[in-house]
Protein backbone atom coordinates (compact mmCIF):
# COMPACT_ATOMS: atom_id res chain seq x y z
CA UNK A 1 0.00 0.00 0.00
CA UNK A 2 1.24 3.47 -0.87
CA UNK A 3 2.05 5.13 2.44
CA UNK A 4 0.56 8.41 1.21
CA UNK A 5 -2.80 6.79 0.44
CA UNK A 6 -5.87 8.03 2.32
CA UNK A 7 -3.87 10.70 4.13
CA UNK A 8 -4.82 14.37 4.10
CA UNK A 9 -2.47 17.19 3.15
CA UNK A 10 -3.06 20.95 3.10
CA UNK A 11 -1.33 22.82 0.27
CA UNK A 12 -1.14 26.61 0.32
CA UNK A 13 -0.54 28.46 -2.93
CA UNK A 14 -2.19 25.46 -4.57
CA UNK A 15 -3.65 27.17 -7.63
CA UNK A 16 -0.52 27.07 -9.77
CA UNK A 17 3.24 26.50 -9.89
CA UNK A 18 4.86 24.40 -7.19
CA UNK A 19 1.61 24.05 -5.26
CA UNK A 20 -0.38 22.63 -8.15
CA UNK A 21 2.45 20.32 -9.17
CA UNK A 22 2.63 18.93 -5.62
CA UNK A 23 -1.15 18.52 -5.53
CA UNK A 24 -1.06 16.39 -8.66
CA UNK A 25 1.83 14.28 -7.37
CA UNK A 26 0.10 13.69 -4.05
CA UNK A 27 -3.22 12.93 -5.73
CA UNK A 28 -1.42 10.36 -7.89
CA UNK A 29 -0.25 8.75 -4.63
CA UNK A 30 -3.77 8.61 -3.23
CA UNK A 31 -3.66 11.61 -0.87
CA UNK A 32 -6.76 13.65 -0.05
CA UNK A 33 -6.21 17.37 -0.47
CA UNK A 34 -7.18 20.71 1.00
CA UNK A 35 -6.23 23.24 -1.68
CA UNK A 36 -5.70 26.76 -0.38
CA UNK A 37 -5.13 29.95 -2.38
CA UNK A 38 -6.26 33.58 -2.48
CA UNK A 39 -7.14 33.41 -6.21
CA UNK A 40 -10.61 31.88 -6.30
CA UNK A 41 -10.83 31.47 -10.08
CA UNK A 42 -7.42 29.83 -10.47
CA UNK A 43 -8.06 27.62 -7.43
CA UNK A 44 -11.32 26.33 -8.88
CA UNK A 45 -9.58 25.60 -12.17
CA UNK A 46 -6.92 23.65 -10.28
CA UNK A 47 -9.60 21.67 -8.42
CA UNK A 48 -11.33 20.75 -11.67
CA UNK A 49 -8.04 19.71 -13.25
CA UNK A 50 -7.20 17.43 -10.33
CA UNK A 51 -10.74 16.01 -10.20
CA UNK A 52 -10.55 15.16 -13.91
CA UNK A 53 -7.19 13.41 -13.60
CA UNK A 54 -7.82 11.77 -10.22
CA UNK A 55 -11.58 11.30 -9.76
CA UNK A 56 -11.22 9.10 -6.66
CA UNK A 57 -9.37 11.74 -4.64
CA UNK A 58 -11.34 13.77 -2.09
CA UNK A 59 -10.56 17.47 -2.44
CA UNK A 60 -11.76 20.67 -0.84
CA UNK A 61 -10.82 24.24 -1.73
CA UNK A 62 -10.48 27.11 0.73
CA UNK A 63 -9.96 30.73 -0.28
CA UNK A 64 -7.41 32.33 2.03
CA UNK A 65 -4.84 35.08 2.32
CA UNK A 66 -2.10 33.36 4.32
CA UNK A 67 -0.90 36.68 5.70
CA UNK A 68 -4.18 36.90 7.67
CA UNK A 69 -4.20 34.75 10.80
CA UNK A 70 -7.98 34.30 10.77
CA UNK A 71 -7.84 32.96 7.18
CA UNK A 72 -5.21 30.42 8.17
CA UNK A 73 -7.21 29.26 11.20
CA UNK A 74 -10.21 28.89 8.90
CA UNK A 75 -8.42 26.67 6.35
CA UNK A 76 -7.25 24.42 9.19
CA UNK A 77 -10.79 24.27 10.63
CA UNK A 78 -12.30 23.53 7.21
CA UNK A 79 -9.81 20.72 6.60
CA UNK A 80 -10.62 19.13 9.95
CA UNK A 81 -14.32 19.46 9.25
CA UNK A 82 -13.95 17.72 5.90
CA UNK A 83 -11.42 15.01 6.75
CA UNK A 84 -11.17 14.72 10.53
CA UNK A 85 -7.38 14.90 10.59
CA UNK A 86 -4.38 16.63 9.01
CA UNK A 87 -1.42 14.45 8.10
CA UNK A 88 0.63 17.00 6.19
CA UNK A 89 1.04 20.71 5.56
CA UNK A 90 2.84 22.06 2.51
CA UNK A 91 3.45 25.73 3.36
CA UNK A 92 4.04 26.82 -0.22
CA UNK A 93 2.32 30.20 -0.68
CA UNK A 94 4.79 33.01 -1.28
CA UNK A 95 5.70 36.03 -3.38
CA UNK A 96 8.95 37.49 -4.65
CA UNK A 97 8.04 41.15 -4.26
CA UNK A 98 10.01 43.49 -6.51
CA UNK A 99 13.66 43.87 -7.42
CA UNK A 100 15.37 46.90 -5.91
CA UNK A 101 18.36 47.74 -3.75
CA UNK A 102 17.97 47.96 0.03
CA UNK A 103 17.89 51.75 0.09
CA UNK A 104 15.41 51.96 -2.79
CA UNK A 105 13.09 49.18 -1.64
CA UNK A 106 9.46 50.18 -1.03
CA UNK A 107 8.79 49.63 2.69
CA UNK A 108 5.16 48.58 2.15
CA UNK A 109 6.15 45.93 -0.39
CA UNK A 110 8.90 44.77 2.02
CA UNK A 111 6.29 44.28 4.75
CA UNK A 112 3.95 42.45 2.36
CA UNK A 113 6.70 39.97 1.42
CA UNK A 114 7.41 39.31 5.09
CA UNK A 115 3.70 38.96 5.92
CA UNK A 116 3.10 36.35 3.21
CA UNK A 117 6.39 34.46 3.07
CA UNK A 118 7.20 34.39 6.78
CA UNK A 119 4.07 35.08 8.80
CA UNK A 120 1.99 32.88 6.48
CA UNK A 121 4.31 29.95 7.23
CA UNK A 122 4.28 30.73 10.95
CA UNK A 123 0.46 30.91 11.10
CA UNK A 124 0.19 27.61 9.22
CA UNK A 125 2.41 25.81 11.71
CA UNK A 126 0.81 27.59 14.67
CA UNK A 127 -2.61 26.13 13.87
CA UNK A 128 -1.63 22.78 12.35
CA UNK A 129 0.90 21.68 14.96
CA UNK A 130 -1.63 21.24 17.79
CA UNK A 131 -3.71 19.02 15.50
CA UNK A 132 -0.69 16.92 14.59
CA UNK A 133 0.41 16.77 18.21
CA UNK A 134 -2.98 15.35 19.21
CA UNK A 135 -2.56 12.70 16.50
CA UNK A 136 1.06 11.93 17.42
CA UNK A 137 1.78 12.25 13.71
CA UNK A 138 2.46 14.93 11.16
CA UNK A 139 4.61 16.06 8.27
CA UNK A 140 5.37 19.72 7.53
CA UNK A 141 7.20 20.99 4.46
CA UNK A 142 7.90 24.72 4.32
CA UNK A 143 9.11 26.47 1.19
CA UNK A 144 12.34 28.36 1.69
CA UNK A 145 14.44 28.99 -1.40
CA UNK A 146 18.04 29.08 -2.51
CA UNK A 147 17.42 32.65 -1.38
CA UNK A 148 17.21 31.12 2.08
CA UNK A 149 20.73 29.70 1.69
CA UNK A 150 22.56 32.67 0.19
CA UNK A 151 22.07 36.27 -0.87
CA UNK A 152 20.27 37.30 -4.06
CA UNK A 153 20.91 40.73 -5.53
CA UNK A 154 18.07 43.26 -5.15
CA UNK A 155 15.74 40.85 -3.30
CA UNK A 156 16.39 41.69 0.36
CA UNK A 157 12.91 40.99 1.86
CA UNK A 158 12.58 37.77 -0.11
CA UNK A 159 16.00 36.58 1.07
CA UNK A 160 15.29 37.67 4.65
CA UNK A 161 11.94 35.90 4.72
CA UNK A 162 13.31 32.67 3.25
CA UNK A 163 16.28 32.56 5.65
CA UNK A 164 13.77 33.00 8.46
CA UNK A 165 11.59 30.16 7.13
CA UNK A 166 14.59 27.84 7.21
CA UNK A 167 15.39 28.82 10.80
CA UNK A 168 11.78 28.52 11.94
CA UNK A 169 11.62 25.06 10.37
CA UNK A 170 14.62 23.94 12.43
CA UNK A 171 12.92 25.11 15.62
CA UNK A 172 9.68 23.33 14.78
CA UNK A 173 11.66 20.15 14.16
CA UNK A 174 13.37 20.42 17.55
CA UNK A 175 10.22 21.22 19.49
CA UNK A 176 7.80 18.68 17.98
CA UNK A 177 9.83 15.64 16.91
CA UNK A 178 8.85 13.84 20.14
CA UNK A 179 5.24 13.88 18.95
CA UNK A 180 5.91 12.00 15.72
CA UNK A 181 6.07 15.23 13.71
CA UNK A 182 8.77 16.17 11.23
CA UNK A 183 9.37 19.63 9.81
CA UNK A 184 11.59 20.22 6.80
CA UNK A 185 12.07 22.97 4.26
CA UNK A 186 12.87 22.87 0.58
CA UNK A 187 15.06 25.41 -1.17
CA UNK A 188 14.12 25.45 -4.86
CA UNK A 189 16.35 27.29 -7.29
CA UNK A 190 14.97 28.78 -10.48
CA UNK A 191 12.03 26.52 -11.32
CA UNK A 192 9.83 27.21 -14.34
CA UNK A 193 6.81 28.61 -12.49
CA UNK A 194 4.70 31.74 -13.16
CA UNK A 195 6.49 33.58 -10.32
CA UNK A 196 9.92 32.88 -11.82
CA UNK A 197 8.68 33.85 -15.28
CA UNK A 198 7.58 37.19 -13.83
CA UNK A 199 11.05 37.68 -12.32
CA UNK A 200 12.65 37.24 -15.73
CA UNK A 201 10.23 39.87 -17.09
CA UNK A 202 11.60 42.29 -14.51
CA UNK A 203 15.19 41.45 -15.48
CA UNK A 204 14.58 41.84 -19.23
CA UNK A 205 11.12 43.21 -20.10
CA UNK A 206 11.93 43.18 -23.82
CA UNK A 207 13.07 39.54 -23.93
CA UNK A 208 12.39 37.56 -20.73
CA UNK A 209 13.20 34.26 -22.49
CA UNK A 210 16.71 35.56 -23.15
CA UNK A 211 17.08 36.35 -19.44
CA UNK A 212 15.93 32.81 -18.66
CA UNK A 213 18.48 31.26 -21.03
CA UNK A 214 21.29 33.39 -19.66
CA UNK A 215 20.43 32.48 -16.08
CA UNK A 216 20.33 28.77 -16.92
CA UNK A 217 23.95 28.92 -18.11
CA UNK A 218 25.08 29.45 -14.49
CA UNK A 219 23.50 26.15 -13.48
CA UNK A 220 25.56 22.93 -13.67
CA UNK A 221 22.65 21.30 -15.54
CA UNK A 222 22.40 24.21 -18.02
CA UNK A 223 18.64 24.30 -17.56
CA UNK A 224 15.98 25.44 -15.14
CA UNK A 225 14.08 22.99 -12.97
CA UNK A 226 10.54 21.75 -13.47
CA UNK A 227 7.74 21.97 -10.88
CA UNK A 228 7.25 18.20 -11.17
CA UNK A 229 10.84 17.63 -10.01
CA UNK A 230 10.19 19.66 -6.87
CA UNK A 231 6.86 17.92 -6.29
CA UNK A 232 8.49 14.50 -6.01
CA UNK A 233 10.80 15.72 -3.24
CA UNK A 234 7.87 17.32 -1.43
CA UNK A 235 5.82 14.11 -1.67
CA UNK A 236 8.74 12.15 -0.20
CA UNK A 237 9.12 14.54 2.73
CA UNK A 238 5.37 14.33 3.41
CA UNK A 239 5.46 10.53 3.43
CA UNK A 240 6.32 7.91 6.03
CA UNK A 241 9.48 7.18 4.05
CA UNK A 242 10.93 10.45 5.40
CA UNK A 243 10.26 9.57 9.06
CA UNK A 244 13.87 10.26 10.14
CA UNK A 245 14.46 13.33 7.99
CA UNK A 246 13.87 16.31 10.24
CA UNK A 247 14.90 19.96 10.47
CA UNK A 248 16.55 20.00 7.06
CA UNK A 249 16.55 22.60 4.31
CA UNK A 250 16.99 20.68 1.08
CA UNK A 251 18.21 22.49 -2.03
CA UNK A 252 16.46 21.55 -5.27
CA UNK A 253 18.50 23.60 -7.69
CA UNK A 254 20.54 21.33 -9.95
CA UNK A 255 23.58 21.86 -7.72
CA UNK A 256 23.87 25.58 -8.34
CA UNK A 257 24.05 26.52 -4.65
CA UNK A 258 27.34 24.57 -4.45
CA UNK A 259 29.10 26.64 -7.07
CA UNK A 260 31.43 29.59 -6.80
CA UNK A 261 31.75 31.41 -10.09
CA UNK A 262 31.13 29.91 -13.54
CA UNK A 263 30.51 26.20 -14.18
Amino acid sequence: MNNSENKTVIITGAAMGLGLAAAKELAFRGTNLALVDYNEKSLEEARKEIAKQFPDIKTIVVIADVSKEEDVKNYVDETLKAFGRIDGLYNNAGIEGKQASITDYDVNIFKKVIDINLMGVFYGMRYVLPVMQSQNYGRIVNVASVGGLRGVMNQTPYVASKHAVSGMTKNAALEYARYGITANAIAPGAILTPMVAEAFKQVNPADPKKAEREYAQFNPTKRLGLPEEVAKVVAFLLSDDASYVNGQTIAIDGGQSNTYGFV
